[in-house]
């Protein structure tokens, strides 16, 4: 049976690492289900036309709900993001943060929260033999 994983990734904080998000989520999709698949859509703005912000936020619990497992990258800050974290902390779901520790310090409310599991990296080869260990240990 496949596991269900929530990624997370910023989307209305900014969208300049979507296409890494894209391979990241390609890659679980490998393996285990993604959830949140659409966080990898280049055009993912545009799809949120159709729904209120209510709408979303209920999806997007129900998912987290539904989930084995969060991973979220981290590089681009996003509030969304810290709050599916919490959100996940709070309902006992495991969370893994990756980040590129080259382009930004990660936030010490995460960093400083042994709830998390930190990863961080400086290349894309990393993030995938990340993935790879995540994905064995769970």
């Amino acid at each position: 049976m496949s596991r269900k994983v929530y990624f997370a990734g910023s989307i209305r904080g900014g969208r300049s690492d979507a296409d890494l998000y894209r391979r990241m989520i390609e890659y679980i999709q490998k393996t285990d289900i993604v959830l949140t698949e659409h966080v990898g859509n280049p055009a993912v703005i545009a799809s949120e036309k159709g729904q209120t912000d209510c709408q979303i936020y209920d999806q997007d619990t129900s998912w987290l709900r539904e989930s084995d497992i969060l991973i979220a990258e981290c590089t681009t800050p996003s509030l969304g993001v810290g709050y599916e974290l919490a959100y996940a902390e709070k309902h006992g779901i495991p969370c893994h943060i990756l980040y590129n520790s080259n382009r930004t310090s990660l936030s010490a409310m995460l960093s400083g929260d042994p709830y998390f599991i930190i990863h961080p990296y400086t290349t894309e080869e990393e993030v995938f033999e990340i993935l790879t260990d995540i994905m064995r240990s769970f």
